[in-house]
């Protein structure tokens, strides 16, 4: 389920990103999408990869690996995200929801360390020692 407003569009972010063209409410959700499971073993090998920016970490222990269909891989990042996202591993599904209102033509964005405000440096923002 994907509702019919968001879009992909050049993100000032870098790359591409989602981005709607109609006001959205706070607790929107905004899409759930299937993924596929990668082992512990198959997510090595593709963080090996340019896949590795699209894939989320998965499972209890998080060694699994998951790519998200529909448009989850391509939410950029903001430790002061206007998204939320879920992950169900029973269904294996991920969901984005909105945690406040979003303005027409705004992106939205994740926060990659999992809670919308977390501002612990997410790994392409570390420094290498």
């Amino acid at each position: 389920m994907q509702v019919p407003f968001i879009y992909i569009a050049p993100s000032d972010k870098g790359g591409r990103g989602v981005f709607t063209n109609k006001n959205i409410p706070a607790g929107t959700t905004i899409e759930v999408s299937p993924v596929l499971i990668l082992s512990a073993k198959d997510r090595k090998a593709i963080e090996q990869t340019k896949l590795y920016h699209y894939i989320f970490e998965w499972g209890k222990t998080r060694k699994q690996g998951a790519v998200a269909w529909g448009y989850v891989s391509m939410y950029n990042h903001s430790y002061a995200a206007n998204c939320d996202y879920d992950m169900d591993f029973e269904l294996e599904t991920m969901s984005i929801k909105t945690v406040r209102a979003i303005k027409k033509g705004e992106e939205l964005t994740v926060n990659y360390n999992a809670t919308p405000d977390d501002e612990t440096p997410i790994w392409f923002h570390q420094q290498v020692k």
